[in-house]
């Protein structure tokens, strides 16, 4: 059976994406991690359109691709011209890649709309094909709004096809611009249209926009019928709703379908890949993502994690390692003590050796939450919370005193100021330090406090803040919950404070955090699996 050819355009059509921007020198280093991951083609982006882009192609001129064959993307020359003298066309030969993918319009309410008539339309795909193609290019055409031209007017869409057959194009792209079409209808349209050119050699391929919540759908259905080459965004990113999701389409055409589109060492990359690219967008990781998501392993109820530790597949289809995710098992109020035992060997915690078993374990969970904890969410709390309900705790630092005040002056924004006393081994120290909020001005104090112990500390950052009214019937004195995710180089964990007070819960939640740090920089048995964070270097 064929392969199925990836092909992806996160560099050009993510980027359209809602308050996704990446710059030229982070457009290289991403491609350069999708060229490691074993994509076979990556559309860089526009030149045509902008001097990013221009610039993403003068510095690929300097990069081998070792897996990946670079695409320049552009429109069919302009409406009266010869395509030598398009610019657009220009810039896409001046880019210098072995691709050119160039997109014409398929539905004739579109060719209506731009003034043009369906003869011109025709002949600018056909010539615009042809110009690339004499430029000893492999040229992909992608037919936009394909569908929904089809179902308007099928006789011209497929003319639009064929006037791109007649130029030479290597590729047949049909694009669900719009992301409307069901399933149901890409089987019966692309069913019409390989019959329509069941006589020639021509290989057909699928963009899907999510629109409709069906591009992975579409995407995985195409090739079922026969599409060689499935085009797509890593997590999905793209305009209005996103485009079909890489990280979703190549596990299933890899494991679900047994389709040949990438290696297996080069799959357990794919979390990876996903997370960088979501690092450098600078978007926060989807958790419920299926496959490359935290939560997409994750397990909560008892009887589930139960059942996982003695046969997983009776709840994962499809073993997390394959696409280099982690079994994630959770610990609440839900929780039994099969979660609580596969925890504490995750997180390197004895359990039973001063008396209190996994189930006395579970019954104090179980209070605590109810009292507006949520240690699903916090395992850096967890983790200490175990070793003191099983007398294992080692504080690196205990707390003497703090105190924080606010100042406000009429015409200038409020400034924090914290002191801070604690104790390491005895030994006190008392630091103050001002901040843009209370929590800030704690953590710059904490940090002063321990930085004579602990240098280290320079490399641990805040990363994420959340606060939640537990139950606002209270008012202003309802209870709060703190979140904190921190991060250092090589890590990132989450954190829990409970409180009527916000200082007290975020101190909780703050003091967890460096507690958790200093404990994993000490050793102290501890291994650290689901609260890893892959780390990559810069490119």
């Amino acid at each position: 059976m064929e392969p199925v050819l990836l092909y992806d355009t996160t560099l050009r059509d993510g980027t359209q994406g809602e308050n996704v921007n990446f710059s030229a020198e982070e457009k290289i280093k991403i491609a350069r991690k999708l060229d490691d991951m074993g994509i076979h083609y990556i559309e860089g982006g526009w030149p045509g359109s902008n001097p990013r882009d221009r610039r993403f192609f003068e510095l690929a001129r300097d990069i081998r691709f070792k897996n990946a064959r670079l695409a320049a993307f552009g429109s069919t020359r302009r409406p009266g011209i010869r395509p030598e003298e398009d610019s657009n066309l220009k810039e896409l030969v001046r880019s210098d890649t072995p691709v050119v993918t160039i997109f014409g319009k398929t539905w004739d309410l579109h060719v209506r709309i731009m003034n043009n008539t369906p003869a011109e339309n025709l002949a600018m795909i056909e010539e615009s094909v042809a110009y690339l193609k004499g430029k000893d290019r492999e040229v992909i055409y992608d037919a936009e709004h394909f569908f929904d031209g089809y179902k308007d007017n099928p006789d011209y869409a497929l003319e639009t096809l064929w006037a791109a057959h007649r130029g030479g194009a290597d590729m047949l792209v049909l694009c669900d611009t719009n992301g409307g079409t069901l399933p149901f209808e890409l089987t019966a349209v692309f069913r019409e249209v390989r019959e329509a050119f069941s006589r020639e050699n021509i290989r057909f391929g699928i963009h899907t926009h999510d629109d409709s919540g069906m591009a992975v759908a579409n995407t995985v259905e195409a090739v079922h019928l026969g599409a060689a080459m499935v085009q797509g965004t890593i997590n999905g990113y793209g305009e209005r709703c996103g485009n079909a999701d890489l990280t979703a389409v190549i596990p299933i055409l890899k494991l679900k379908m047994d389709r040949d589109c990438i290696r297996d060492e080069d799959l357990k990359k794919l979390r990876r890949v996903s997370r960088f690219v979501s690092e450098t967008a600078n978007i926060v990781p989807l958790n419920s993502r299926p496959f490359v998501g935290r939560s997409a392993f994750a397990h909560k109820g008892g009887i589930h994690v139960s059942a996982v530790m003695k046969e997983p597949r009776a709840y994962e289809h499809i073993d997390p390692v394959r696409v280099g995710n982690d079994r994630h098992v959770l610990v609440s109020d839900l929780a039994g003590k099969s979660n609580v035992e596969f925890k504490a060997r995750e997180l390197g915690v004895e359990l039973g050796g001063n008396g209190c078993n996994s189930r006395q374990i579970v019954t104090a969970i179980k209070e605590m939450e109810q009292e507006g904890y949520q240690f699903d969410a916090a395992e850096g709390s967890f983790r200490i919370l175990l070793e003191k309900l099983t007398e294992q705790y080692e504080p690196t630092f205990d707390l003497e005193a703090f105190r924080v005040t606010i100042e406000k002056d009429k015409d200038l924004p409020c400034t924090a100021h914290a002191t801070v006393k604690v104790s390491v081994e005895g030994r006190e120290e008392i630091t103050a330090a001002e901040g843009s909020g209370p929590v800030s001005a704690l953590d710059n104090a904490l940090r002063k406090a321990l930085h004579s112990f602990y240098p280290d500390l320079d490399e641990m950052h805040l990363v994420d803040f959340k606060v939640r009214v537990i139950d606002g019937r209270a008012g202003t004195a309802a209870k709060v919950r703190v979140l904190i995710e921190t991060r250092d180089p090589d890590h990132i964990w989450s954190t829990i404070g409970v409180s009527e007070d916000i200082i007290e819960a975020s101190w909780q939640a703050l003091a967890d955090s460096f507690q958790y740090k200093l404990a994993k920089d000490r050793g102290n048995g501890f291994r650290s699996k689901d609260c890893r964070m892959e780390v990559h270097q810069a490119v």
